[in-house]
């Protein structure tokens, strides 16, 4: 039995119980559930004495509202993914794997947005201020005006933002803040939920703009509680393969902007080097292309990218043939084999086969099926794609080629890079200096890419 006072809180979902357990109901992780006490205030901070309810002020629909401010930063894919700069007031979360580069960008974004005139705070819980400057004297931003802090407890740098007056305020991170007003540790639900929503109650209430940094568990999910995503008005991700340069930062909420921005990042000794042009960094550098390479010309936010799928198959070895995928959905894979399969004839059942998606990049885009499949036709015939040839298209389970939304930009990206020829569905725009094969069936794309005819 519970006793009184005392709850039971998962520390990685977030869920209340009222008696401890091993495993949490709500999802499903083992040894998550810590008590906590249930005598604290909602809140990180306990409430005055004289504290009393103000009634609401309620405003009408119908009035206009001007289009909210932004900061540039001066961090240009930065601005891109959080819709055009920082909205003064905001709350935005930044998660990513350890060692992927999220303090490093920030300190990046933190250096210019000073040098362009903004008032920045930059507080850590993790490091010592001389691990800050040494890192800031690395990337060329030891004279950028940033004031610097490293404190963990919530009620001094609450005070300390009260009384200053700052346009954006970096927390690094949330998982190490901690209030007097629980007795639980830093880094608890607890804690994570009460501590992110003084400091969203801070940018709320005409404060800075607030970016807080995030902290990732093994499965990829923001540690502490759900409820810190809700609170917030964006929630950027930063990704990054092992053994790649390279790093994705990508919205997965902005109420002020897209969700599906990406900008484009490339680690150096320096510091992170934004990327201008991704479909140049994704594509292969080179002459002729090999047998199962497919160029994709898909949409990634506002921008078109183009990318290289590479495809293997082989005669399997064992009674079970493999399936492995890096970088697309692998059941997305499987209803391309089982559609070449009973629409087109190629089967693969007793062939290993292998799809990976160049670059470190991750597609989720229904307009690769076609690329995918053109790619695992040149693999199995032998017969390489023309090297200045883009694939782009949706396969339904008919073995039918459907259209995408915004051909012209990826014909256009296409020819600015080069490429003077796609395979796509029949299109009703202009490429330009892109000649367009169009196929309506995926049994026209076998016997145009088996025959080589284009």
């Amino acid at each position: 039995m519970a006793r009184d006072g005392a709850i039971y809180v998962c520390q990685s979902c977030g869920a209340v119980h009222g008696k401890w357990a091993g495993q949490c109901n709500a999802c499903g992780n083992w040894n998550t559930i810590v008590e906590e006490s249930r005598s604290a205030p909602p809140g990180a901070l306990k409430p005055a004495a004289t504290a009393r309810a103000r009634g609401l002020q309620f405003e009408s629909l119908l009035s206009e509202t001007a289009e909210p401010p932004r900061i540039i930063t001066g961090v240009t894919e930065f601005d891109r993914v959080c819709g055009g700069g920082v909205v003064p007031g905001s709350a935005i979360l930044l998660s990513g794997d350890p060692g992927v580069g999220k303090s490093t960008l920030l300190l990046d974004v933190a250096g210019r947005a000073a040098l362009a005139g903004a008032r920045v705070a930059y507080i850590s819980g993790e490091e010592a201020i001389e691990q800050i400057r040494a890192r800031a004297r690395r990337m060329g931003l030891a004279e950028a005006p940033v004031a610097l802090a490293s404190a963990t407890a919530l009620r001094d740098i609450l005070g300390t933002l009260k009384r200053e007056t700052f346009d954006i305020v970096i927390v690094d991170s949330i998982q190490t803040l901690w209030s007097d007003a629980h007795e639980a540790g830093p880094g608890s639900v607890t804690q994570v939920r009460a501590c992110a929503g003084e400091l969203v109650r801070l940018a709320k209430a005409g404060g800075p703009a607030v970016v807080l940094v995030g902290h990732v568990t093994k499965d990829g999910q923001v540690a502490g509680p759900r409820v810190v995503e809700h609170m917030v008005d964006a929630v950027l991700s930063f990704e990054g393969e092992r053994g790649y340069p390279f790093r994705i930062l990508r919205a997965g909420k902005n109420r002020f902007g897209a969700t599906d921005e990406i900008g484009v990042f490339e680690m150096g000794d320096a510091g992170l080097r934004e990327v201008a042009n991704p479909s140049a960094l994704f594509l292969g550098e080179g002459k002729d292309r090999a047998p199962g390479a497919a160029v994709f010309a898909g949409i990634e936010g506002s921008r078109p990218v183009l990318v290289e799928i590479q495809a293997l198959v082989s005669k399997s070895a064992y009674g079970t043939p493999r399936r492995s995928v890096i970088g697309w959905e692998t059941g997305r894979l499987a209803m391309i084999l089982a559609v070449l399969e009973a629409r087109c004839g190629v089967g693969f059942g007793d062939q290993d086969v292998y799809l990976n998606v160049a670059g470190g990049l991750r597609i989720n885009e229904p307009a690769a099926d076609l690329a995918a499949a053109a790619a695992l036709i040149s693999s199995v015939t032998d017969m390489p794609l023309p090297q200045g040839c883009i694939v782009f298209g949706e396969i339904s389970l008919s073995g039918e080629v459907r259209a995408v939304g915004r051909a012209e930009a990826r014909l256009r990206e296409a020819q600015k890079l080069g490429f003077d020829q796609a395979l796509s569905p029949p299109l009703t725009v202009k490429g330009g200096g892109v000649q367009i094969t169009g196929v309506s069936r995926l049994t026209e794309a076998v016997e145009r890419i088996s025959q080589n005819r284009y």
